[in-house]
């Protein structure tokens, strides 16, 4: 856990002197499958301002803290993508390579080093603010000798700045 909070102080320090393009707040539910325990599920993501934006399409840099009832934290980084319609309606998507340290025996994901994906859909109010529900997965791509994977269902509010 100590790699973790480590992580999580580096990420915190590194996103406080940007300007931030949106916070999103999400709770859910994680998904082991048959294997570990099951539990609520919380995540915290910082998207920064996009560096591409063309169109319906935006792609910036992001991170992500995600925490379960049985004590699994994950931290990662890495790139988001929104396809935004005028309508207000979103999809999401992102790629955040990280840490993960399991909470409780039977959660093990195979190794320390975790990509989660996410895949969200949304809508946006006039204030920029939004809701989505999105799922999301951690996998070691196979690069561990065990991947037994897991999935987090969530309905997340995204404050912009």
């Amino acid at each position: 856990m100590n790699r973790i909070c480590i992580a999580i102080t580096s990420l915190l320090m590194s996103t406080a002197a940007a300007s931030a393009q949106e916070w999103t707040i999400g709770l859910g539910a994680s998904d082991f499958g048959d294997a570990g325990q099951d539990s609520v599920a919380l995540d915290l993501e910082y998207r920064h301002t996009p560096f591409v934006e063309k169109r319906v399409l935006s792609v910036a840099w992001g991170a992500n803290f995600g925490v379960t009832g049985e004590g699994d934290a994950f931290v990662g980084g890495g790139i988001w993508s929104r396809w935004q319609w005028d309508s207000g309606w979103f999809i999401d998507n992102s790629i955040m390579p990280g840490l993960y340290e399991a909470g409780t025996d039977g959660n093990e994901l195979g190794s320390g080093f975790e990509i989660r994906s996410l895949l969200g859909v949304g809508y946006q109010f006039d204030n920029g603010h939004a809701v989505s529900a999105a799922i999301s997965h951690k996998s070691n791509a196979s690069l561990a000798e065990d991947n037994p994977g897991m999935n987090v269902y969530s309905l997340r509010y995204h404050f912009k700045f």
